[in-house]
């Protein structure tokens, strides 16, 4: 069984990436290491969603990847959907540098996200903390607009005795 797995990110306007993720054992942290280009500087909502569908562009990745029917947070959240990553921040030169280790995330088991979707957005997550006008779509999106960029996550191939802060 593998540990790894990769997301070759691609969007309509140039936007691109390639997103690690390295998992030792089922149930232990996962961490999530990369680099995303072509972003306009400044935070960028970050999710894993449904399904590693791109048939329609980004849009068929679906809603966030919520196995647990919980409402939409940040990360660090207790009640989160588990594809909740809160945001990435790009530079003045366009370049997000992604580094997190999530606990919900998992490559092996029932509630792997090999498969799905990984997609950022044009805007801000609001990590589930919108209000007024925008308080119901902050629980299901976090009012983070339109699809940058997304890719399918796929098995990567093996690195033996590679601990978690080597990727």
């Amino acid at each position: 069984m593998t540990n790894r797995a990769v997301a070759l990110l691609t969007g309509d306007e140039g936007v691109k990436g390639t997103i690690w993720f390295l998992q030792n054992k089922e149930g232990e942290p996962t961490r999530i290491k990369g680099e995303i280009s072509g972003l306009t500087p400044g935070q960028h909502g970050f999710h894993i969603h449904q399904y590693g569908d791109r048939t329609q562009g980004c849009t068929s990745a679906g809603p966030h990847f919520n196995p647990f029917n919980k409402t939409h947070a940040g990360p660090n959240d207790e009640n989160r959907h588990v594809g909740d990553l809160g945001n990435v921040e790009a530079g003045a030169d366009g370049v997000a540098h992604v580094d997190i280790t999530d606990k919900l995330i998992q490559l092996h088991g029932q509630n792997s996200v090999v498969g799905r979707s990984m997609v950022v957005h044009q805007g801000v997550d609001d990590l589930g903390q919108g209000v007024g006008d925008k308080r119901e779509e902050s629980l299901k999106t976090g009012n983070a607009g339109a699809r940058v960029a997304c890719g399918v996550i796929g098995l990567a191939a093996p690195v033996d005795d590679m601990p978690i802060h080597k990727i």
